[in-house]
């Protein structure tokens, strides 16, 4: 039996049938192509797949999509705006705060429900809301770092980087 729904991911909206037993991982990865969830130990251990749900970190292995209609649901791709990175993601360039970069997008996620709620969070506060995230090459106190000063640009404390990558790259290809 099928069920159709519709969900707001990234500020757009989703018609989808479902079956009703999917996760919201494997419809965003499979049925919408969002790959930037990561897919890890699929058990809730990991948190490479945690995406925003009304502003909260959500583990999306372990949340089915059907029980998340109605719900605003971001994910990494939903950040940046347009080529103009989210600060956290400028941060985590500018602090050298990612490696592989696997595990990045689900802290970022779960930094960012943190610093929606306390833009300037104590060190125990990061370590409390990236508990359930886990990264086996980057350094913890260049994350941590890139989440403070985040965290300042987006209380209006910092100055935003000059420099954007991802900007350049997009001038230069023009």
């Amino acid at each position: 039996m099928s069920k159709e729904v519709t969900l707001n991911i990234n500020s757009r909206d989703y018609p989808l049938t479902l079956r009703g037993n999917e996760t919201l991982l494997e419809v965003l990865r499979d049925n919408l192509g969002l790959t930037g969830t990561k897919t890890g130990c699929e058990e809730s251990e990991c948190g490479l797949c945690t995406v925003a749900i009304n502003g909260s970190a959500v583990l999306s292995c372990i949340s089915l999509a059907a029980a998340c209609t109605g719900a605003r649901i971001t994910t990494i791709e939903g950040l940046a705006d347009g080529d103009t990175l989210h600060p956290l993601q400028q941060a985590f360039l500018d602090k050298g705060a990612v490696q592989c970069g696997f595990c990045i997008p689900g802290i970022i996620m779960s930094a960012k429900a943190l610093l929606d709620v306390n833009p300037r969070p104590t060190r125990a506060e990061i370590d409390y809301a990236l508990d359930g995230n886990l990264c086996r090459c980057a350094g913890y106190l260049k994350i941590i770092e890139a989440i403070e000063e985040a965290g300042e640009i987006m209380a209006g404390q910092g100055q935003k980087p000059a420099n954007n990558p991802r900007s350049a790259e997009t001038k230069s290809a023009s």
